[in-house]
């Protein structure tokens, strides 16, 4: 056995036993022929995440393909930083792939943000069409300009939902000067501070410590993530509002990824693109039982008419300021899909 550092074996112990690593994912310390192509994937999201549990399935696929040549060493829930340090990684080469919520990717490309904007979407048919269709093509050239390279399959964020401590958010005045969590996205800080909202900007790795010291009294969140992230046991409410929805990015580190033999870049896209269609299936059925699976945890849901709020977005100027700083072009491929904003 090739010997390890203590660091390296107190690493891989530790992800072991949090069930992310793949049968190869740690390859050169094990017994058998050191993989070819060893690479790291960072994601933000919990271990339970759909997200994760996917990308292992295709981790595992991708190794039993290549018979081995190819090891990815998954690394969940921030464990090699916040999103702005994997990012930093990963254009840099020191992290070979990583998947970010377009909203989060938002800080180095602004054209990734674009369907988070509030009240955009009204149904997943229109977001897939988009997302499969010239607004996904339009941020991945975006994307392929800062040298990354982003894979073809978009994943499933989820349409976001508000949280709350103190109160359920029922009407926009409900949200004045509330205090609520939101990830360091220009765009959604933007979002609430023209619903008068007092927006607490936080890395997700935070956020729950914020809703339990009172920094924050609400977030908001898709409900698979409100489950694994178990802000329920900070919570009291979940307002439904369907305010945004987001996707994850599948992206890899050009350099890296051009270094691959086309054989395997083929092995890896075919898996994780499949993985990402699966994911979003994943994320459809739980949507089902996740509020009557919440509600058995404590949460008290209530519906929200989104009109209100969306007609105040419009008074305080939030489209149109968005309108400007996207262009007239991504502002009309997003009309095309999700109807007038203005």
């Amino acid at each position: 056995m090739t010997s390890i550092s203590r660091r390296q074996f107190l690493t891989v112990a530790a992800l072991a036993g949090a069930g992310v690593l793949s049968r190869t994912a740690f390859a050169q310390s094990g017994a058998g022929k050191p993989a070819e192509f060893k690479l790291k994937l960072g994601t933000d999201l919990p271990v339970t995440h759909s997200v994760n549990v996917r990308l292992k399935e295709a981790i595992d696929a991708i190794a039993a393909e290549t018979n081995g040549r190819v090891a990815i060493q998954l690394f969940p829930n921030n464990q090699l930083g916040s999103d702005s340090d994997m990012m930093s990684q990963v254009r840099a080469g020191a992290l070979e792939l990583a998947t970010f919520p377009g909203t989060v990717l938002s800080t180095l490309i602004p054209a990734t943000s674009i369907t988070g904007v509030g009240f955009a979407f009204g149904a997943y048919d229109k977001v897939w069409a988009a997302m499969d269709g010239e607004v996904g093509n339009h941020i991945r050239r975006a994307i392929e300009k800062v040298n990354l390279v982003p894979f073809d399959t978009v994943w499933d964020n989820g349409f976001r939902q508000i949280t709350s401590s103190t109160r359920p958010i029922r009407t926009p005045e409900d949200l004045r000067n509330f205090k609520i969590r939101v990830p360091v996205v220009p765009l959604w800080v933007s979002m609430f501070k023209a619903i008068d909202a007092a927006p607490v900007s936080l890395p997700l790795s935070e956020a729950y410590q914020a809703l339990q010291t009172k920094v924050a009294d609400g977030q908001e969140n898709p409900l698979a993530l409100i489950d694994s992230a178990k802000f329920f046991e900070v919570q009291k409410y979940c307002s439904l509002t369907n305010h945004s929805w987001d996707g994850f990015w599948f992206i890899a580190n050009a350099r890296a990824w051009k270094s691959l033999p086309p054989d395997v870049q083929q092995v890896m896209t075919k898996h994780i693109n499949a993985a990402a269609r699966k994911q979003r299936e994943d994320i459809a059925r739980a949507n089902v039982d996740l509020q009557k699976t919440l509600e058995a945890k404590g949460l008290a849901f209530n519906q929200v008419d989104g009109a209100a709020f969306r007609q105040l977005l419009s008074k305080n100027g939030f489209y149109a300021q968005w309108r400007e700083k996207f262009g007239a072009e991504a502002w009309g491929l997003l009309q095309k899909y999700a109807g007038d904003i203005a």
